[in-house]
Parts: C-alpha cells; structure tokens; sequence
C-alpha cells in the first residue's frame, strides 16, 4: 500500500501547486431519466469536528429557504443571491499540477456564519476541468484532525499506487502524492471528488468534502453557457457547526435541513431569451435522491454518469441518485421565470422495526430567471453522437447474483443493524469478487432489504439492462445504478482495459460505512 507522509514543506517531491405525488418511485427507478414527461481537529483546536460526530435530521421535517417545499413560484428578488461557480483548475500541455487541502473552513450560508470541511477553503472545492490522455499530479494535504483520503468518482482510472486508491489512508498533517492517468479514450462527461475513508466517507462528504471534475470533448457543444451544478445537503447546530446524527440517522442514510448547489441557498441564474445553456449537475448529497425538475423550460439530457446518449433526451423531470452525475441543455424560454426544484422521494424504510419511512422532502434549489434582450444568436442543437457500444449485443462470460441486505445485529434498536453485500460486512483484507480482465460479466444485484440503495462500482461502468424486469431503453452506461426496496436490477460490465483491486458498495455512504461495501480484484 502507498504509503502518506507527515506534512514537510520542505520536501521537493511530488507535484507543486500550480414521498410525493407524481410517477411512482419503481417506475422513476425503472426509466431513470431517460424517459420523456417524467473531529477534535488537532492543533487549531477546533474540537466540534469529531470521528464520532455525524449529521442528520429528521427526514420528515420541512425545509425552509432553500430547504423549502416547492413554493410554485421564485421568491422576492430583493432576497436574491447571484450563482457562483466553483473556482477552476485546468490543465495545459497535457498536464494538470495541483494542491489540494482539506480543512476546516469558515464561510457565510443563507445569511448565518458557519463553520465546514473543505478543499482549498471552499464548498465546494475546485472544480478540475482536463482532457483525455491527461495527467493529474495532485498533492493532497490533510488538514484535518483525523484521516482522509480522496476517491476521484466515475474516472476511469487504474485504482492502484497512487491512483484511485480507496485503500489510501492519510492521516491527520499528512500529505499524499496522488497521480491520475486518463487514457486517450477516456469518455468525455461530469465526474468528482470526495473523500473515501472507510468509515467516515458519510461524516466528510456531508461536512462539505466534495468537487467535480470536467473532461471535455474534443470538441466543445455549441452552448452559450456552461454552468456546474454540484447539489449536497446539510445540517447546522445552534453553534453554527455541522450538526451530529445519531446511529438511528445513519441507519436511514442523513438527509440535511439545507440543500445547497454550489454552497448557496438559492442562488439566482440569469439568462437572455433564447439561450441555451449547459448544465453539468452532480448529485453531492449523502443520501439524498434528487428529483428535479425545471418548469416552463426545456430540458434536454445528454447522459448520465459518464454515459452519451445517441441523441439528447426530452425530459421534463429526472432523477439522480446519491453519487449520479447529468448532463442537460437547458433552453431559456422568453418571459419565463421558474425554479429549479428538487420534489419528494421515497426511498423506502426499515421495514419490521418500526422506524419512518426515508421520505426524502422537496426543496427549491435555484432561481432560473430569463431576462433583457434576446440572445443575437441562439447556439445550435447539439448534434447526434456514434452509437454507443452496446454490451447486450456481445457475449457474456460470466454471470453473478449480489445481494444487498439489511438485518437487526441483536440487542435491538440500540444495537443498530447489519448492512451486508452477500450475507458480509466489509473487510479491506478479503476478495468477494475476482473477474478476470477482459471479462464481460452480467451481474443481477438484488435488494431483499425494505430501503433503496444505489449501488456503485468503482472504475468499471456499468450499462443497465433491466430494472425489476423492466428493459431499459436504449444504452444507459452509468456508475451508480438503483436498485429498489425488493427489487432487482441487471447490469453489464466490461472489465477492460484496466485492472487492480477496488471496491463496490451502496451509495447511500452510511450504508457504505455500515459494511454494504465489497472489495473487486480484476
């Protein structure tokens, strides 16, 4: 394993910086958006940020601005809050050199003074825009009074060395010399960051640890406008400090009182008629499904993930789930003025135990506003891509069954619950799956458990064949797949090109953190 070192400023090595109403929630998982109409922290002393101390609130509780049911229209534009982008690291000739640290940081939310984790002071961190067959050469510095480690989410990369390598740990001061190769044929897409540490991946990430990565195209769409679109939720105590979750919270999965794009409760966007717009949207939440819908505005889906579709879909809502990533072009239409909303989901409950159902609530997530003259030109449609590769077409060489399961430990509620891939917990020093390179597997991952979970393989995309027995339309290629309460999905996956050992877990990362988490050698 590689190893981390203590922070030494001096050392020359490595990089330098450079439930609702609607379509049911089977029939949403089913069609996806591909369907039309549908830490005490060491030295600084800053003790509130502890390993035992996680975020979560009661999910049926209702949300306030920016943590507001759909209100049906955008609020007074005195209370109005301009959009900001996350700053941008770019790579040239080929290369991208960078530092990045993460710490605690204060920054300013919905008018009150708050205190979180991020990457170069910021939530969210910078976002990493490169080409394929680039380099990353990042040096990674931790800040924080525990350990972390960083997990560069949907890239196809080697999870290896110093790589994407989950296995990483880096401890409190340390620093980390972490190096990405993408190769030549790496899809162009919306990709991120977060942090990976076993056990705490859920503490971090809701405390602010998140960022997207671009990997551009070789040639650009023609848009007006690109915008980043990073969602994640999260909670404040009376302190202003991330608020804790009990052991009951993580076994439904936290769910923040705010919902945030960009670190901003909603933030105003401004376009001219008629302009169309790109918008790379990540789904940061911790758990959270998001359901989103823009009114009065076409919508038009490029792909999910690191999946293109052939030709852009029509869709008037989609869903993404924790860790999904969309592509959109959105249309501005002259004289509308809507909000970009996240509505209700139900995402199930722990059944026999008697605990709420994980209702996850709406909540308005930004103002659309389409003002001032109309655009001279509107960029033109964008165009139809090759078809891509269909694995349904070629041969399988190896079929498997996971089942993801949830169970009581004993004891009662006190004692929590077992979340198991197969009937096991985690554990780092066991293989559970050994494909061998070159496979193309067909895997069928059941839920016997009464709560969704997303699943998601590192590394290996995954092209969704079935979703409880439903066929999926067309090539959907995604790295995060749903997999509903007592249902069932079928997925295919080339195991090409790169090899190593990594992992496969639930996305709703307490779950992860409970042991719904398996390690893949290939």
């Amino acid at each position: 394993m590689p190893e981390s070192r203590p922070d030494d400023p001096n050392d020359p090595s490595g990089p330098q910086a450079g439930p609702g109403s609607g379509p049911s929630r089977r029939t949403v998982l089913a069609v996806g958006a591909t369907a039309a109409g549908a830490i005490a922290v060491g030295a600084g002393g800053l003790a509130w940020w502890t390993a035992s101390r996680v975020a979560g609130p009661d999910p049926a509780a209702p949300l306030a601005t920016g943590r507001t049911e759909p209100s049906g229209g955008a609020e007074d534009d005195s209370t109005e809050e301009t959009f900001r982008e996350p700053e941008v690291r770019s790579s040239t000739a080929g290369r991208l050199d960078l530092e990045l640290s993460a710490a605690v940081t204060s920054m300013t939310i919905d008018g009150r003074r708050v205190r979180v984790l991020g990457f170069e002071g910021a939530m969210p961190g910078p976002t990493l825009r490169v080409r394929p067959g680039d380099r990353i050469a990042l040096r990674f510095r931790n800040g924080l009074g525990v350990t972390t480690n960083l997990h560069t989410h949907g890239l196809e990369v080697s999870p290896e060395g110093n790589s994407d390598n989950v296995f990483v740990m880096i401890p409190a001061g340390g620093t980390f010399d972490y190096a990405y190769e993408l190769g030549d044929d790496h899809p162009p897409g919306v990709f991120w960051y977060h942090p990976h540490h076993h056990g705490t991946t859920a503490e971090q990430l809701f405390a602010g640890l998140y960022g997207a990565i671009i990997v551009e195209e070789a040639d650009p769409l023609p848009v007006d406008r690109e915008r980043v679109l990073a969602i994640a939720d999260i909670s404040f105590d009376a302190n202003g400090d991330v608020a804790t979750a009990t052991r009951f919270d993580r076994m439904l999965g936290r769910e923040g009182d705010l919902v945030l794009v960009n670190g901003q409760a909603l933030p105003t966007m401004v376009a001219a008629p008629g302009e169309r717009e790109r918008w790379r949207i990540v789904n940061a939440c911790t758990s959270r499904y998001l359901r989103l819908r823009l009114d009065g505005h076409r919508m038009r889906l490029l792909g999910i993930d690191a999946g293109r579709y052939a030709e852009p879909r029509d869709v008037d809502e989609l869903v993404l789930l924790p860790g999904n990533r969309a592509d959109v072009i959105v249309e501005a239409v002259p004289g509308e003025t809507a909000v970009l909303r996240t509505l209700p989901f139900d995402r199930g409950s722990m059944g026999a135990m008697g605990a709420p159902r994980s209702a996850t609530t709406g909540a308005d997530l930004a103002r659309f506003v389409v003002r001032g003259d109309a655009a001279a030109s509107a960029a033109p449609s964008p165009a139809t891509t090759a078809a891509p590769r269909d694995l349904r077409e070629e041969e399988v060489t190896a079929r498997r069954t996971l089942t993801l399961a949830m169970g009581g430990m004993g004891g009662g509620m006190g004692q929590g619950m077992a979340f198991t891939i197969d009937g096991r917990t985690f554990a780092e020093g066991r293989i559970d799956l050994e494909p061998a390179a070159g496979a193309i597997e067909e895997w069928t991952i059941v839920n016997t458990s009464t709560m969704d979970h997303p699943f998601h393989l590192h590394v290996w995309p995954m092209q969704l064949v079935e979703v409880d027995g439903a066929p999926v339309d067309g090539v959907d290629r995604r790295d995060v797949v749903p997999v509903p309460a007592g249902g069932r999905v079928v997925v295919r996956i080339a195991f090409e090109g790169i090899t190593g050992r990594t992992v496969y877990h639930c996305h709703i990362l307490d779950h992860e953190d409970l042991g719904m988490m398996g390690v893949i050698r290939v």
